[in-house]
């Protein structure tokens, strides 16, 4: 039985675990076990089972017959994850915008600088999930955002592997600058068309500036 406490701890492991994951510090394929996990965490087991459910159904790991849970292979197919995060978030977007409240707006807007002042690949992209995440959070539909959060850490997963590969240093991004002043004017049209704009080029974006 899962408990209010339990669930806490839940989600303490499924969030430490990803995060993990996602940097590149847990390698595609590496070994997940229950008992390792219990005892980093001074949990039982219980709490382990379900945060390594949530982290399948996010695709972050993989259940294989007879040799456990593992962290799942990089998804390199990075044109079809952003096309993907381009119709679903325009959606989301469509829906939220219109429900924006001025602490809706500076949430984004706090996330925004915390992007631009951002001197790791870490903080950057951790802002710019909090970026999006709050650009729909309000629309009223859980089963798109959960979609949306799947997508957004394969996005991330790929733009860690990225950074590794090729190095990332700071830098302000406009796109997102000119999503929060449509959305301030109540322009969400306009919020939606940038958006999809700067989703598309993602695959430039996740690289470093020349």
């Amino acid at each position: 039985m899962i408990t209010s406490d339990n669930m806490t701890t839940v989600a303490r492991i499924a969030d430490s675990i990803a995060e993990r994951i996602i940097s590149g510090a847990l390698e595609p394929g590496a070994p997940l076990r229950q008992d390792h996990v219990a005892r980093e965490f001074n949990s039982s087991h219980v709490p382990v089972r379900e945060a390594f459910r949530q982290l399948q159904a996010q695709h972050l790991v993989v259940a294989v017959p007879r040799r456990g849970v593992r962290v799942s292979p990089l998804d390199t197919r990075l044109k079809e994850i952003a096309e993907m995060r381009a119709a679903l978030e325009v959606v989301a977007l469509r829906h939220s915008g219109p429900r924006l409240t001025t602490a809706h707006l500076a949430q984004i807007e706090l996330a925004l600088i915390e992007g631009d002042n951002a001197k790791t690949i870490e903080e950057f992209e951790t802002a710019n999930r909090a970026f999006h995440q709050a650009l729909v959070a309000p629309c009223g539909m859980p089963r798109l955002l959960a979609s949306l959060d799947g997508l957004q850490l394969a996005n991330s997963r790929l733009v860690f592997a990225m950074a590794r590969s090729v190095g990332w240093r700071p830098r302000s991004n406009q796109d997102h600058r000119l999503i929060l002043q449509a959305l301030r004017t109540r322009n969400v049209d306009q919020a939606c068309n940038l958006l999809t704009r700067h989703i598309q080029t993602i695959e430039r974006l996740a690289l470093p500036a020349p």
